[in-house]
């Protein structure tokens, strides 16, 4: 039994090694394969930045450029306008949020960072490549890479260390230290 066996398991593994050998991908971007031509522009990309996705089942976002696997939060981002898979579905990356950007439903860990950016409500909103965010509609808002700036900067000054006298400052003008 076990040696009529080997010869299929054989026969599968020379076709799996085969298709690994010309560089067959089992990879989809927002619920679909790529096409032959998608395969290019990411590996293209993969090529530039010495990386290659592993094949996985991703969400892409092809104005912003954010990406993550599927029914997960964004993970990182690769190069806006690939237009890799299909359209995006509003569910791709989890539900129950009520925060869309750019068509996807944010899961709870996305909104949670962008939280900590800008004030966010539910409803519906668009950010390109550059980090320009808005109401959906509507012109820019706000660029979410300056406010990222800005709050590293806040948190650096917090955390500096100070000179001597620097503080006479604040001893002149009537807070004192005890």
């Amino acid at each position: 039994m076990l040696a009529g066996m080997q010869k299929p398991l054989i026969l599968v593994l020379t076709v799996m090694a085969s298709s690994l050998a010309y560089g067959q991908r089992h990879i989809t971007f927002n619920g679909k394969p790529l096409t032959a031509e998608q395969e290019k522009r990411l590996e293209a990309v993969e090529r530039e930045h010495g990386v290659r996705l592993p094949d996985r089942d991703y969400w892409y976002d092809n104005r912003s450029g954010a990406a993550g696997l599927w029914q997960g939060p964004t993970l990182g981002a690769l190069p806006a306008g690939l237009e890799l898979g299909g359209p995006m579905p509003a569910n791709c990356s989890g539900r129950g949020t009520g925060v869309f950007v750019n068509g996807r439903e944010l899961p709870p860990t996305d909104v949670l960072t962008l939280t900590q950016l800008t004030l966010l409500a539910p409803g519906r909103y668009w950010v390109d490549a550059a980090g320009n965010f808005g109401f959906e509609g509507r012109p820019v808002l706000v660029n979410l890479m300056d406010l990222a700036r800005a709050s590293q900067e806040q948190v650096i000054d917090r955390h500096r260390v100070f000179a001597p006298g620097e503080f006479s400052g604040l001893v002149q003008s009537g807070y004192r230290m005890r």
